[in-house]
Order: structure tokens, then C-alpha cells, then sequence
């Protein structure tokens, strides 16, 4: 997609220094001290449930601005079924450039393209104040549950879009996180030792320590 103030295009294997570290500059100390989503797109480009057709990142004058990507899973379905669904993310815009629409113009982009590639529904963890503008909605909703969080947990950081329209009506069930995700912590900060130094600071607002 080409617009004129960027382009979004597939990543390449040339990109992946360059998207590692704009990740690691737009997660550096939001979520914790330090980060470990750009070590995670590391793992996940690798990863069998990786869909390449679905792996996106925005260009503005030559320069990577933002990135999007897509894994397969499943849900547990309450009847015995595994419903195929997509799970999103790390998705991040250039911190200088956060709260400018491009995250949202990215965001549209690559869903169109996913309800294009024949998927149903998009569930991830997100802030339902930012992705409630793409037509996120939270997934308890729908009747599906996170796996392993207790039934009186709050779940409304688990969204849910159906990007075919009652996909996923009449099915409860359990969604689960592809493995790939879950990386282990050594192995972050091995990879991080490679990037420049930055300082892991312990903020208000932080979900791990």
C-alpha cells in the first residue's frame, strides 16, 4: 500500500535488525523495566504458526516507522472443535510518531488483509481504548475465555474481532497463546546485549517486573 506520506510492505529478511530495534524502542520500559517483545518477532519468525503473508511494516522516506504481524492458534472450543483464529502482535509505531493515526492506518491495513486471506477472527491481549477504534471488541463477549486466568479475573485486556461475521457465534470455548510468546528471560538479555545500552527503569504503570 502506498500513500503519500508512507508505504506499507511485507518485511524482509534485510528489515529484521532494523524492526527488532524500532520494537525495542517503542516497548523499551513500557511494560516492564526493559523489553522482551523484540527478542519475541526473533522466535516467532521462526515459528510454524508464523504467517509470512501476514508480516507488515510501514515506511516513511526510506525509513521503518511501524510493523505488524500475525500468528495462527486456536481455540478450545467448549464442543471439542479447535476453531483456527489469528493472534496479533508485537505491533508497534516509531515512539516519535505515536498518537499520529499511524498505528491505526497500519492496523486497518493488515486486518483487511487478513479477512482477505480467508481468517474469521483476530484475539489478543490490547488496550480496548486504542483498538476499540478497529472494531475490537472484549472477548468475553463472544464467550471466550483465556486460558489459564480464573473465572472472576478481569479479562478486559483480551480482545476479540470477528473478521467474518459470525464466525464465531454459537462457540465458547478457550483461547490459547501460541508457545512462541512465552520466551525465556536469559535468552532476552543475551539477545538485548547485542542493541545499544539503555537503561531498564522500574515505572508507575508497569505490568512485570
Amino acid at each position: 500500500m502506498r500513500n503519500s506520506d508512507y508505504i506499507i510492505r511485507f518485511e524482509k529478511e534485510s528489515d529484521y535488525r532494523d524492526v527488532e530495534n524500532l520494537i525495542r524502542e517503542s516497548f523499551w520500559n513500557v511494560y516492564r523495566p526493559g523489553c522482551s517483545e523484540h527478542y519475541v518477532i526473533r522466535v516467532l519468525r521462526d515459528d510454524p504458526a508464523f504467517v509470512k503473508e501476514l508480516d507488515f511494516v510501514m515506511e516513511q522516506d526510506g525509513r521503518l516507522i511501524g510493523q505488524n504481524m500475525f500468528m495462527e492458534t486456536v481455540i478450545n472450543a467448549d464442543d471439542g472443535r479447535n476453531i483456527t483464529v489469528l493472534t496479533m502482535g508485537p505491533i508497534c509505531i516509531a515512539p516519535e510518531l505515536k498518537r499520529r493515526g499511524y498505528g491505526k492506518k497500519l492496523l486497518d491495513y493488515s486486518l483487511e488483509k487478513a479477512e482477505a486471506l480467508g481468517y474469521g477472527a483476530v484475539l489478543f491481549e490490547g488496550n480496548i481504548h486504542f483498538y476499540g477504534k478497529c472494531g475490537f471488541d472484549y472477548s468475553s463477549k463472544f464467550g471466550i475465555r483465556y486460558h489459564d486466568l480464573p473465572e472472576d479475573a478481569d479479562s478486559s485486556f483480551f480482545l476479540c474481532k470477528e473478521l467474518k461475521p459470525g464466525y464465531l457465534r454459537g462457540i465458547t470455548g478457550v483461547y490459547q497463546t501460541p508457545k512462541g510468546y512465552y520466551v525465556d528471560a536469559g535468552e532476552v538479555e543475551a539477545f538485548d546485549s547485542g542493541f545499544p545500552f539503555k537503561e531498564k527503569l522500574k515505572l508507575p504503570g508497569q505490568l512485570f517486573e
